[in-house]
């Protein structure tokens, strides 16, 4: 063994003179264990904020229930995120969250439409608060035994996530329909694991429920989840109205650097720092700034290449803005499209009323009672039959929004008070190198629609005194 170089030896003798003296570390001969917390065991309400009041947790889950029981009952079962993390900031998996409050890992809820119950399973601690090697800075969180995690949703009835499989094994015996929301409407697909990547959470646990439980009925209650979260509650719009207010302030930042020579990254970091400036404490999605030639393709094939969203506009360029931004869960999702020299050409402000004009004939027709399908038909009769075939996609060029860009939605339910979906008519011209866009937040009234997105300009007109 070598020795221990004289200087060294005294400067580990004075660190652990030091040592010794610090709370919670113990000496060779004894005292306290040198892996003992200095921190008290965390709390998850100090941590977390209710989202709602209990009461609407509560609405939410009996309104579920009574669909379950409508359609042949059943229990459904609501995952919530593994808790498992890479550096990003935790977010709940959505219909977790919008029926418990809760940001708590690894955990099920349980819809027993049966005996009228949500039975939420959670583990007895967050593990994501353990380290045996460093208590310090880990010094636990107890979920189970919390009680006051219970006031924030108010489940009939909480179990170790330990006896949901046991739990489930007695209930299918005795017949019991397992339910869950596949996400889009029809059977419940077969999940077959992939030879290159992983299943996504709703797709893991139909895998499970599938080899663990061969015998049971497997029914999907994804109209039923869709036809509660496609309704906004007030306090759900209040949230909507403010990250739809905090994203056209981050696009007015952006566009006042729009100019030739300007990439665009640094629009995407200036809308970025607006919208948390306004309160956003994520963004939904990378924001789809685009310019020039980048403008002429979808953002999957932009972003299928690594360093092809930073194009550095040019004069004559358009730059497209495809953006959000989420408040307390809540997300928007905004388009608008801009001239880089701040003037569009003759064939540029053409092409962009063409999708202004379906986006004012579609907000003019919504009201409660017409189906999206029937405003998909308003959009076309907006539209000039030589320009359809450069339009995205044969739909209402919109969808749902909510707790995702994507929310559930039917495309035959009749719109309701309190829906909330964007109108978003894209239009590709490749042939002559076109593309603009303009996509509006609307929430549907009682007697028409509210375009929670109007107090930024969509006309051509305006949108050019928005660039310097």
């Amino acid at each position: 063994m070598n020795a221990v170089p004289a200087r060294r030896t005294g400067s580990l003798l004075v660190a652990s003179c030091l040592l010794a003296g610090l709370p919670g570390v113990g000496s060779v001969a004894g005292g306290p264990d040198p892996l003992s917390a200095q921190t008290p065991e965390q709390r998850y309400s100090d941590w977390v904020r209710p989202g709602f009041r209990p009461q609407e947790y509560e609405f939410r889950r009996n309104r579920i229930l009574d669909g379950l029981r409508a359609t042949g009952g059943g229990l459904l079962l609501v995952p919530s995120s593994d808790g498992i993390t890479h550096g990003e900031t935790f977010r709940q998996l959505e219909d977790f969250w919008y029926l418990t409050g809760l940001e708590v890992p690894q955990s099920m809820l349980v819809l027993d439409a049966g005996r009228d119950l949500a039975i939420l399973f959670m583990p007895q601690r967050d593990p994501r608060f353990e380290n045996p090697g460093r208590p310090n800075d880990f010094p636990g969180r107890p979920l189970l035994e919390d009680y006051r995690i219970r006031g924030i949703g108010s489940a009939d009835d909480y179990r170790d996530i330990a006896e949901l499989e046991g739990f489930l094994r007695e209930r299918v015996g005795r017949g019991e329909i397992l339910r869950v929301n596949a996400g889009a409407a029809g059977e419940v697909p077969d999940a077959v694991a992939p030879l290159i990547g992983s299943l996504d959470p709703t797709a893991s646990l139909i895998r499970r429920l599938r080899d663990d439980y061969p015998d049971a009925r497997l029914v999907n209650a994804f109209e039923i989840v869709a036809r509660l979260r496609m309704v906004k509650s007030p306090a759900e719009i209040m949230r909507m109205r403010r990250a739809a207010d905090a994203t056209m302030a981050g696009i007015r930042a952006a566009a006042a650097l729009v100019r030739p020579g300007v990439d665009e990254r640094t629009l995407q970091g200036e809308f970025e720092r607006a919208c948390r400036q306004a309160g956003a404490q994520s963004i939904p999605f990378t924001p789809i700034i685009k310019s020039g030639p980048n403008s002429l393709w979808p953002w999957r094939v932009l972003a299928a290449h690594y360093d092809r969203r930073n194009r550095r506009m040019e004069d004559g360029d358009l730059v497209i803005f495809d953006v959000g931004c989420e408040i307390n869960g809540y997300v928007s999702d905004v388009g608008r499209t801009f001239p880089v020299n701040g003037a569009f050409t003759e064939i540029q402000r053409e092409k962009l009323l063409v999708s202004t004009r379906a986006t004012e004939a579609v907000i003019a027709a919504v009201r409660p009672g017409v189906t999206l399908r029937e405003l998909t038909q308003v959009a076309y009769d907006a539209i000039p039959d030589e320009e359809e075939r450069y339009m995205q996609t044969p739909s209402f060029f919109g969808h749902h929004i909510g707790l995702s860009t994507g929310d559930p939605a039917l495309l035959d339910e009749p719109l309701e008070p309190g829906m909330v979906f964007t109108i978003e008519p894209w239009y590709y011209n490749h042939d002559l190198g076109v593309s603009v866009f303009v996509e509006e937040v609307l929430l549907v009234t009682e007697d028409g629609a509210e375009v929670l997105t109007d107090a930024l300009p969509r006309d051509p007109n305006t949108l050019e005194e928005l660039v310097p």
